[in-house]
């Protein structure tokens, strides 16, 4: 007995330091290495996945109006970020002139009334406040109104509510009318045993001395650090009451009589006051009574406005400036799809990631031109890489055609003004890239990712006037690849595209990177080409197909005298090159993490290999179980050596193009991991914006599309075989529900609009399908996948089919 106790408690002890030893590892992003497989066989679900995936911290989400050229941003301790030209943005030469018109309001709700002081040196932000806050957004409202909660530990929560608002509450129209932030000061929770009397609401104001900082040492990626030498304000503010209906309001202002904030009027015994702190910082006080709903609202400009701009806004009030607010965040185009699933969080993820996709965006006020912007507060410029996806893998497939259309524009207006980046190429008038007044850095993917998106929009808006205007563009931009790969003055594989940029490493190679993205763009070109059944479309397809036959004869000899690496069964595998070349690149801090983002496993999504090849096997196997994960600690950052952590990168989650693999392969269990992953590890649990890198920059977009993709491929799939449609292909348990039906309407494919409703019968053996299409070209085949174990009725628009995996309608 006492041998058997002492077993259960080395046992209890064991496993009390293996729990403890995986907190510890989980709460770095550390899955204990047993494989991707999900707990217990257990299918993911939001739930699942919110315990693998700690929230992140250093979130910030921008608030704004769509295609407006200035964003507000509030970091995840409420704090707002009011720049009009951020500080990673000055080499855009039409932001110049706003330099050092920021400003910044902090908010500390505490009984001292004081804030509390900066650091005297650079400092990062979450090794002071923990880098997470409590934040979400009002439920009751189409238009974003972000909240952050502050309950203190005496006994009182004080909520601050932001929303924006643009003079008129219209579409823009020169892309930098008046806008405004309007912010709300409330308590919504007393304990009335605890708390009496006030509590103030220290409003420290300053510039913004928030910074990023590319560490990239331990923990930290790219971190938010304190500069507080940023801090003061370059010009006297100074607080001017007013009064109106018997209370009391208040305008902060410059030197020159322009108004940098509004108190708008409140009782007036309410004490609010304004005092200078150390560094050229103020203290703007506001008092609030410790009474459920009591509250001041405060009006923002993006920049000192004269008093008679302000008056205008001023005039609706909180409430008034949110109910014009509605209608024009309410209004959704006629082509838009709607979707709805059993998982309330994906709803509100879906719901909010569309408005972000046209507030990261703008009107440049000096030459008319719409894009997509790849960030806001970091990375205010363009990548047209990752950014395409903010079309080709979402809004095209979500219907908004018109959104879609208008920020393309621009790539068609610039056509052949860029010269790519290697010493091999010229200026070519096919050539797509980032315009100048929007580059951060030049890739040769780019040309590949603009001919896609182009060519994906065509295709599924099937919008006449569009395919008028960009077929002669999309046509020159496929002569740009052909003419591109007919050269032979460069030392490399010829055939393919020459030695370019490929990445931020700004190495000219022969990258993988490069030739995927291109041909990626190539073969939608010559899709749409043919559905137009354009002249060129027979001899673009056949330089396509020899450009994949080139470049797979020379991809598996450099596979088989590669480098190789060692599986758990001792087995000897081929690690297959970036670049087409066997000689080895020097070693550069982004080596080991691209090897991953913008190595050979876009190959797959680009459709010039099988997933199901020995060399794709092999490098998504790599990933999964080699050795980088035996080298990975719980201190680590983006950099690090990176594996696939729940089936996504442990650099950029954008870029995990294994779930393509999955997809292909039809392997659920890792399809469902990566999906969950993405919507609930690469996204804010809260607001729901998305991630570059974990922890890291924040305000994007990037790894959205990927998920939104993936859910409307295991939905609704054209991809998976030529002339079909497949139904229900991967779709998770949790979207198949007896309380509500899964929808998705008018979606986009390459064949029409599908309409697809999907339920069960309350005792779960019944799955009920209704699927309606209104085709451009019906498809030869239309599939319904049988997802749901225990199912003995299959019901398909009306009639009743005998269970099987696949049901052919």
């Amino acid at each position: 007995m006492i041998k058997l106790r002492l077993i259960i408690l080395f046992n209890v002890l064991f496993l009390s330091t293996v729990s403890f030893a995986q907190a510890l590892r989980s709460d770095n992003d550390v899955e204990p290495f047993v494989g991707s497989s999900c707990t217990l066989h257990e299918e993911p679900n939001v739930e699942l996945a919110k315990s693998w995936w700690p929230d992140q911290r250093n979130i910030w989400t921008p608030i704004g109006w769509k295609d407006h050229y200035f964003r507000f941003n509030v970091l995840y301790n409420g704090n707002v970020l009011v720049e009009p030209a951020p500080h990673w943005a000055p080499m855009r030469k039409h932001s110049k002139k706003y330099l050092g018109q920021d400003f910044m309001l902090s908010f500390y709700p505490l009984p001292s009334g004081t804030p509390p002081p900066l650091p005297k040196e650079v400092t990062s932000l979450w090794r002071i406040d923990g880098g997470r806050g409590i934040q979400g957004w009002r439920k009751d409202k189409e238009t974003p109104v972000l909240y952050t909660d502050f309950p203190l530990q005496e006994g009182i929560v004080v909520r601050k509510e932001i929303f924006a608002n643009v003079k008129g509450s219209k579409d823009v129209e020169t892309g930098i009318e008046p806008l405004y932030a309007w912010i709300r000061l409330s308590v919504t929770n007393v304990d009335t045993s605890r708390f009496k009397g006030v509590i103030p609401v220290a409003t420290q104001l300053s510039r913004v001395y928030y910074i990023h900082s590319q560490r990239y040492l331990q923990e930290d990626g790219i971190t938010i650090d304190i500069n507080p030498k940023l801090a003061p304000y370059p010009k006297e503010l100074s607080l001017a009451n007013f009064t109106e209906n018997g209370q009391q309001g208040y305008r902060l202002l410059e030197p020159d009589g322009k108004v940098r904030l509004v108190i708008l009027p409140t009782e007036q015994s309410r004490n609010i006051t304004l005092s200078p702190i150390d560094s050229g910082m103020y203290n703007l006080r506001i008092d609030l009574n410790a009474k459920v709903g009591d509250k001041v609202d405060v009006l923002v400009p993006m920049l000192p406005e004269e008093l008679t701009e302000v008056n205008t806004q001023q005039a609706l009030g909180f409430d008034g400036a949110l109910t014009n607010t509605e209608p024009y965040w309410q209004h959704r185009p006629k082509s838009a799809a709607n979707i709805h699933v059993p998982e309330e969080y994906i709803n509100r993820w879906l719901a909010h990631s569309i408005k972000f996709a046209e507030i990261i965006a703008e009107k440049d006020y000096v030459n008319g031109e719409y894009t997509f912007l790849s960030g806001s507060w970091g990375y205010d410029n363009l990548w047209s890489t990752p950014t395409s996806m903010t079309s080709h893998m979402f809004l095209s497939l979500l219907g908004y055609h018109e959104s879609v259309g208008r920020h393309l524009e621009l790539f068609r207006e610039n056509q052949g003004t860029v010269k790519p980046p290697g010493a091999a190429y010229e200026l070519h008038p096919g050539y797509y890239s980032t315009p100048k007044t929007l580059t951060a850095f030049d890739w040769l993917t780019d040309h590949g990712a603009i001919l896609h998106q182009a060519s994906t929009h065509a295709m599924l808006s099937k919008d006449p006037v569009f395919i008028a205007n960009w077929t002669e563009s999309i046509v020159k931009a496929c002569d740009f690849i052909k003419d591109m790969s007919a050269k032979t003055n460069f030392e490399g594989i010829k055939g393919l595209l020459p030695p370019a940029v490929a990445t931020d490493e700004l190495m000219e190679v022969q990258a993988v990177w490069n030739v995927a993205w291109n041909y990626k763009g190539l073969h939608s070109a010559v899709e749409f080409l043919q559905s137009i059944n354009h002249p060129r479309a027979a001899d673009l397809l056949a330089f396509k197909k020899k450009f994949k036959e080139t470049f797979i004869t020379a991809y598996r000899k450099l596979a088989a005298e590669g480098p190789t690496w060692t599986d758990r069964d001792g087995n000897k595998r081929p690690k297959p090159p970036t670049n087409l070349t066997l000689e080895p690149m020097p070693f550069h801090r982004f080596s080991d993490a691209f090897y991953l983002d913008g190595g050979p496993m876009v190959l797959v999504w680009a459709g010039l290999m099988d997933a199901n090849d020995p060399i794709m096997r092999s490098v998504v196997d790599f990933f999964r179980h080699g050795p980088n994960r035996d080298f990975y600690g719980t201190r680590f950052n983006p950099l690090s050596r990176p594996y696939l952590n729940r089936e996504i990168s442990t650099c950029e989650p954008c870029y995990s193009w294994n779930v393509f693999h999955s997809w292909q392969l039809h392997d659920r269990k890792h399809f469902l991991e990566g999906l969950y992953s993405l919507l609930v590890g690469a996204t804010s649990q809260q607001t729901y914006i998305s991630c570059e890198h974990r922890h890291g920059i924040q305000g994007t977009l990037f790894a959205t599309p990927l998920a939104f993709n993936l859910m409307r491929l295991a939905m609704i799939d054209d991809e998976i075989e030529e002339n079909a449609i497949h139904l229900l292909r991967i779709c998770p348990d949790a979207w198949i529900s007896s309380k509500e039906e899964t929808v998705f309407e008018n979606m986009p494919t390459k064949y029409g609009v599908a309409d697809l409703r999907v339920n069960k019968s309350e005792d779960g053996k019944t799955l009920f399908v209704t699927i309606n299409g209104k085709w451009t070209k019906k498809p030869e085949k239309l599939k319904v996948h049988v997802p749901l174990k225990g199912v003995t009725r299959v019901v398909i628009n009306g009639k009743r089919y005998k269970p099987a995996d696949i049901i052919d309608i």
